[in-house]
């Protein structure tokens, strides 16, 4: 019954691990706290401190280590557990690509704020500016799907030739996903 795919099982997950890890390197790395404090509470900063209460999360939220007895042999219930370990790291990079991508909106917020700003607070004469900034943050972080993440994770995957017959589907990611909020 085995099907002598452990082996790219197992590199599978092994990639899928260290894009993890690289970024939730990115993840820890960004800022949460703004030079000045009253930006505080201002949109992009709110943002950059959910993406590291986020990030932070799906690094310490535990494994689903349930995995049924499969008939076959050990070979079999190697699969079965390489399958189930698949599951966890494919859909922990996919949501540590959505932060990732969240946050580098929010720093871009950053970087158009302190270029309206010009080192001076905000004030009534550039406050139409700033609410742009605003709204281009809202559109950039509406415009991060998991439909647009997982296309493009597959699509990056593909391009460089990793083995991804038996990706989850984007279903199984989100189930995973909800399971562990």
């Amino acid at each position: 019954m085995a099907d002598g795919l452990n082996n790219q099982r197992t590199a599978r997950v092994a990639d899928l691990l260290s894009d993890f890890r690289t970024l939730q390197y990115y993840i820890a790395a960004a800022p949460t706290d703004p030079l000045q404090s009253d930006d505080y509470y201002t949109e992009g900063w709110a943002a950059l401190r959910q993406c590291s209460l986020d990030g932070q999360h799906i690094l310490n939220c535990a494994a689903d280590t349930r995995v049924p007895s499969a008939r076959g042999g050990p070979e079999e219930q190697a699969k079965a557990e390489l399958q189930q370990v698949l599951l966890d790291a494919y859909s922990r990079r996919h949501e540590a690509q959505k932060i990732y991508l969240r946050q580098q909106a929010a720093q871009r917020w950053i970087s158009w704020r302190e270029q309206v700003l010009q080192g001076q607070r905000p004030h009534p004469g550039n406050l139409e500016q700033l609410n742009a900034c605003d709204r281009q943050l809202r559109m950039e972080l509406s415009s991060i799907t998991d439909d647009g993440i997982y296309s493009d994770m597959r699509s990056s995957d593909y391009q460089m030739g990793r083995w991804t017959l038996e990706d989850p589907r984007l279903r199984d990611v989100q189930r995973w996903v909800r399971a562990r909020r």
